[in-house]
């Protein structure tokens, strides 16, 4: 189904629904907006962090002990 017959046909039940109903509903819509938002925040920081170069170094860490330096191998 198209989004604006969607929208037609949810706007149109909306309608038929009581005061405290249409606020649950808005409620809700409120919620999955916020849900969204949140979302593509979190992607976005997500995104930056990964092509940020700050912590390359990291990557390129050379290790500092071996097995050799254990004292007790397990």
């Amino acid at each position: 189904m198209e989004k604006q017959t969607i929208l037609k046909k949810t706007m149109q039940d909306i309608s038929r629904l009581p005061e405290w109903r249409i606020q649950e509903v808005s409620d809700f819509v409120e919620f999955l907006l916020q849900k969204s938002e949140e979302k593509e925040l979190v992607n976005d920081l997500q995104n930056n962090a990964a092509k940020s170069k700050s912590l390359h170094f990291l990557e390129e860490e050379e290790d500092l002990y071996s097995d050799e330096d254990l004292t007790e191998k397990f």
